[in-house]
């Protein structure tokens, strides 16, 4: 271009920045001023607006601002400094430029409503809000959904303010806010009410549909996401990655594995699998359905990977107890240019084993994580686990420890899960303001220990205290109730959460209601319980089918174990013990071996000794002694006690039509030790 202008340098640095090439428009902007050319208040707009700038390069810029006097012409240049130190988390720094700009027009009132949101200081950004409607420069739609994308449950009141804002201003109609308001209404009230704000809108476009449909996949009801999902198909608009991992997250929750699959091949098909985004959801999908192997397939596709995603594999590898691999894949991630932050480091600890322990410790220390609160306690918590309780305490009181917030509750875990129960008294006898996880501490610690009159003696105390009991709180109580097997306080407890807090009722809390009742001997409660909750899990559908079991019901507990399949959810290995348990009560031998048959080879669960036991102690109660021996001989791991025990009850037992023949045929040397047991 041989004739340069203000205007063509300003067209030229505005598109650098735009797409992210801030080296490059910064060298145009020297260029510029070295050409004689003086910037303008879009020049600087066109800088600040770039991504890539950080906040000391902003800090400069701002003083040139300052210089040219182009902060006070109008309110274009203040606010891009005000955006710029929003990006960058200079809340101050943007307070301070808002406060003294002398000309604010709509679009910087927007903007700083939209920094205080998106730091989720939702009280300033409605006395931000009520002092711009009081200058009379009007609000625009820009401006209630930066309010409405902060809004927590407790803000609902105000919320719903500014809901009767929005109807004032005629917002209602524009897509942006009506979508909002649905998130609003999942977040802070009820899924129904955010369903009911959905069907009232003028245009349901695909954000709608995400909108709600992520707020089902998110709520105590993720099944309703899938219902949306196939509604929103039948209408003929087509889902978006956004939507694909909405109905993944559901799947996830709900542990749907079938269900899943499908969505990640309409993934495959539309080519989303190796963007960062999908990608990642997918990783976390398998993870949490116990598909490590498909896990990292996926996370393999990525071809961009980021932070989450790496951290979305070492959880899953970590939750499944595989140390090890969490700890090569930080080690990968390290070697591939990524810095772990406090998350990657607390998941890999947390599963840790005592060898791995210190190299992790030392790699905090280098890494600069030696004083995170975070990483802290769970360096903590792993020495505890690893039985390193000494090193724990000293860790606790050493220097570095000290100069960051190391939860109470944490020591406290650590003496309560040591047997140190009176450690644990002492401990939270000094502490002033015990929180809710003090509490609950303390009551598991008085439960595990036995000490059940003191638990609901602290439990009562806790009650007349400030803090609520929780879910955790009532698991423990009940769990006492079972361990009592007594069903009158039991259902005393529970109608004491009816009565005060029903949303207390989740499925943690309704799992041990439906084994407490079912152990106590009153099956239809049981029954009851379970039918009520609303997100089933694995552990639901297996205390169920235990308690029908126990009861004497092996038919209907295969029903059900049926069903749960059905439902998506795949059997583990808690829930083949409880229907092969149910099998042997019931004298179901043929049902029973086709279940152990099915445990590796449909299902991919090595039986461990306990199903053995079961299966041994089926077969030789109702007389196949025979196939019990051949059983108890190709097992590929070495018979307990407890199942020459089994074997040999069945075969002396003159029941069965035995006289001794198969009890005599055992072979001494192949008991061992364990014979003087089993007799």
């Amino acid at each position: 271009m041989p004739q340069r202008n203000v205007v063509s340098y300003n067209t030229m640095i505005t598109c650098y920045s735009r797409d992210g090439f801030l080296q490059e428009a910064l060298e145009l902007f020297l260029e510029m001023r070295r050409c004689g050319f003086k910037p303008t208040q879009f020049t600087f707009g066109g800088l600040l607006s770039c991504r890539l700038l950080d906040a000391l390069e902003g800090m400069q810029l701002h003083a040139l601002i300052e210089k040219t006097g182009l902060f006070y012409l109008d309110a274009f240049a203040g606010t891009a400094l005000l955006g710029m130190y929003g990006k960058n988390g200079c809340l101050d720094e943007a307070l301070g430029i808002f406060e003294y700009m002398p000309n604010k027009n709509m679009v910087t009132w927007n903007s700083m409503i939209s920094v205080l949101s998106e730091m989720g200081y939702f009280e300033d950004c409605i006395f931000t809000l009520s002092e711009m409607i009081a200058s009379r420069v009007g609000i625009s739609e820009y401006t209630v959904v930066s309010v409405l994308t902060c809004l927590e449950e407790v803000n609902m009141q105000l919320g719903e303010q500014v809901h009767g804002l929005v109807i004032k201003y005629g917002f209602d109609n524009v897509a942006s806010v009506h979508n909002c308001l649905i998130n609003m209404y999942a977040k802070c009230v009820t899924t129904s009410s955010a369903e009911k704000m959905f069907e009232s809108a003028p245009v349901k476009d695909i954000v709608s549909w995400n909108t709600l449909i992520g707020a089902m996949a998110n709520s105590d009801r993720p099944i309703r996401a899938l219902d949306f999902f196939l509604k929103m198909c039948r209408t003929g608009l087509s889902p978006n990655e956004r939507t694909f991992a909405n109905v993944l997250t559901a799947c996830s929750r709900l542990q749907l594995l079938s269900y899943g699959e499908c969505i990640h091949a309409n993934l495959i098909k539309k080519r989303y699998e190796s963007d960062v985004y999908s990608g990642t959801v997918l990783v976390n999908f398998y993870a949490k359905c116990d598909k490590l192997q498909e896990a990292r397939v996926c996370f393999d596709c990525i071809t961009q990977k980021n932070l989450v995603s790496w951290n979305s594999l070492m959880l899953g590898y970590s939750s499944m107890g595989s140390s090890s691999i969490s700890v090569t894949l930080l080690r990968e991630m390290i070697q591939s240019g990524y810095h772990p932050n406090e998350l990657s480091f607390s998941i890999v600890i947390k599963s840790s084993l005592k060898t791995e322990l210190l190299q992790l410790h030392s790699l905090t220390i280098k890494k600069g994580y030696q004083e995170n609160s975070y990483v802290s306690s769970s360096l903590i918590s792993s020495y505890a686990r690893n039985g390193l309780v000494s090193e724990a305490l000293t860790f606790v009181g050493s220097a570095q420890t000290k100069s960051c917030v190391v939860s109470s509750n944490i020591i406290a875990w650590i003496y309560n899960r040591t047997g140190q129960y009176g450690k644990t008294q002492e401990f939270y006898a000094d502490m002033e303001n015990p929180d809710a996880v003090s509490w609950n501490i303390l009551i598991a610690a008085c439960s595990r220990n036995g000490y059940y009159k003191e638990t609901f003696e602290l439990f009562d105390h806790m009650r007349t205290s400030p803090i609520c009991p929780d879910n955790y709180t009532y698991v423990s109580l009940f769990s006492v109730c079972t361990k009592l097997c007594n069903l009158a306080l039991g259902s005393s407890l529970h109608s004491h959460i009816l009565k005060t807090n029903y949303e207390l009722r989740d499925t943690f809390v309704c799992n041990t209601m439906i084994d407490m009742y079912g152990k106590c001997g009153s099956i239809e409660s049981s029954i009851k319980i379970f039918y009520e909750t609303r997100e089933k899990n694995i552990i639901s559908w297996t205390a169920l089918i235990s308690t029908l079991g126990l009861h004497g019901h092996a038919n209907e507990a295969l029903e059900r174990f049926g069903e749960m399949v059905e439902t998506g959810i795949e059997p583990d290995k808690v829930a083949f013990s409880s229907v092969l348990s149910a099998c042997r009560h019931g004298g179901l031998v043929k049902q029973g071996m086709n279940l152990y048959r099915e445990m590796k080879v449909k299902y991919g669960v090595e039986p461990d000794i306990d199903h053995y036991v079961v299966v041994v102690d089926l077969l030789t109660r109702y007389g196949h002694i025979k196939e019990a021996e051949q059983l108890i001989l190709g097992m590929p791991i070495a018979p307990n006690a407890l199942i020459w025990r089994c074997f040999l009850d069945g075969s002396l037992c003159p029941e069965n039509g035995n006289t001794g023949t198969w009890g005599k045929r055992v072979n001494i040397n192949r008991i061992g030790v364990h014979f003087k047991y089993a007799i």
